[in-house]
C-alpha cells in the first residue's frame, strides 16, 4: 500500500487530532504517502482533500477539535454520494481510508467498503457507545469535563443548601452521566437505560433532606429527560430550592485528557499497521488493556450497554 487518507467525521471530539498526527507519522515511518480529507465526508464528496506531511500534524496533539474539520452529509448518505466519493479517492490513487468517528461514520466507512475502499474505522466519539471497545475517543476528556463542572456546581448547592440538577450530553446513551455521577458522588443519576419516576425523585430528595442532607446533586443524562423540566416539576412537589446547568458543548472541547492522547496514538497506529498489512473492514477497539480488530459491520451493528454494576454501585454510594 503507497497511499492512504484520513477523514474526521460527524461530531468532534477531544483527541481525534491525536489520532490524526498518530496516522500520518506511523504511515510515513511504512512509506506511505497519506492525504487528508477536510470536514467529513461533504469534504469527500466535493474533493476537498491535502497532502500530509509530518510538519503538518506538529503542535495538534494538545488541541480539541480536529484540524481538519468535521460536517455531517445528507448527500452522503444516498448511494450517488457514496459513489461519488469513493470514486475521488481512487482518482487520488487513494488505497486505503482512516475514519475516525462515531456511529453514524463508521456506518459510512461500512458503506465505502461495500464499494471497494479498504477501510479501517477508529471509534471518535464523546458518548462511548460504540459496540466492541470498552473506551472511545474523547469520551475521557468530556467526563472530565463533567466532573469539574459538577464539583463546582456542589460547592455552591452545598452553600445555599440547593437541589443542583446538571444535564450533561450523550445522547441516547447514559455513560457520561453514569461515569460522572459515579466519580462525582450525585445522590441520583438518570440515563436513558433505566426507567425512572420523577415522583421516586422527589420522595428520594425529601427523604434525604430529613436524614440531614443539606444538598442534593442530580445528574441527568440529555437523552434521559429535560433537567430544565425536571427541575421545575421538583420544586414544585417538593418546595425545595433547585437550579439547573446544562453545560451542553463545552464537553465536545478542551485539551484531550492523557488517556485521550494515549489512546488515540494506540489506536491510530494499530489502524495503519492493520492497513499497511493488507487488513481492512475493521474498526480498532480497546479491550483489556490491549488494542483490538474488530469487524466493522459488528461495530455498527451492535449496541453496547451500560455496565448495570456501575449503575448499581452509584445507588449504593449515594445513600
Amino acid at each position: 500500500m503507497k497511499k492512504i487518507a484520513v477523514i474526521t467525521s460527524g461530531g468532534d471530539c477531544p483527541g481525534m487530532n491525536a489520532a490524526i498526527r498518530a496516522v500520518v507519522r506511523v504511515a510515513l515511518t511504512c512509506g506511505i504517502e497519506v492525504w487528508g480529507i477536510r470536514n467529513g465526508y461533504a469534504g469527500m464528496i466535493a474533493d476537498d482533500m491535502t497532502k500530509l506531511d509530518s510538519r503538518s500534524v506538529g503542535d495538534i496533539i494538545q488541541k480539541g477539535g480536529t484540524f481538519l474539520g468535521t460536517a455531517r452529509s445528507e448527500e452522503f448518505k444516498t448511494l450517488q454520494g457514496q459513489q461519488k466519493a469513493a470514486g475521488n479517492l481512487q482518482a487520488h490513487g487513494i488505497e486505503g481510508l482512516v475514519v475516525i468517528g462515531g456511529d453514524g461514520s463508521l456506518t459510512g466507512a461500512k458503506q465505502l467498503s461495500e464499494l471497494g475502499i479498504k477501510i479501517v474505522g477508529l471509534p471518535g466519539t464523546i458518548d462511548n457507545d460504540i459496540w466492541g471497545t470498552d473506551y472511545t475517543i474523547g469520551f475521557d476528556t468530556a467526563v472530565n469535563t463533567a466532573l469539574d463542572a459538577i464539583n463546582k456546581l456542589r460547592d455552591t448547592a452545598s452553600a445555599h443548601g440547593r437541589v443542583m440538577l446538571v444535564e450533561v450530553m450523550g445522547r441516547a446513551c447514559g455513560w457520561i452521566a453514569l461515569t460522572a455521577g459515579l466519580a462525582g458522588g450525585a445522590e441520583i443519576i438518570l440515563i436513558p437505560e433505566q426507567p425512572f419516576s420523577s415522583d421516586n425523585i422527589c420522595k428520594k430528595l425529601v427523604d434525604s433532606r430529613s436524614k440531614g442532607k443539606k444538598y442534593s446533586i442530580i445528574v441527568v443524562a440529555e437523552g434521559a429527560s429535560s433537567a430544565i423540566d425536571l427541575g421545575k416539576y421538583i420544586s414544585a412537589k417538593t418546595g425545595l430550592e433547585t437550579r439547573v446547568s446544562v453545560i451542553g458543548h463545552i464537553q465536545r472541547g478542551g485539551a484531550p485528557t492523557v488517556a485521550d492522547r494515549l489512546l488515540a496514538s494506540r489506536l491510530a497506529e494499530r489502524a495503519v499497521r492493520a492497513l499497511a498489512d493488507g487488513r481492512s473492514d475493521v474498526m480498532i477497539g480497546y479491550h483489556n488493556n490491549q488494542c483490538v480488530e474488530v469487524p466493522i459491520a459488528d461495530a455498527v451493528g451492535k449496541k453496547k450497554d451500560i455496565d448495570p454494576e456501575l449503575y448499581r454501585l452509584a445507588d449504593v454510594l449515594s445513600q
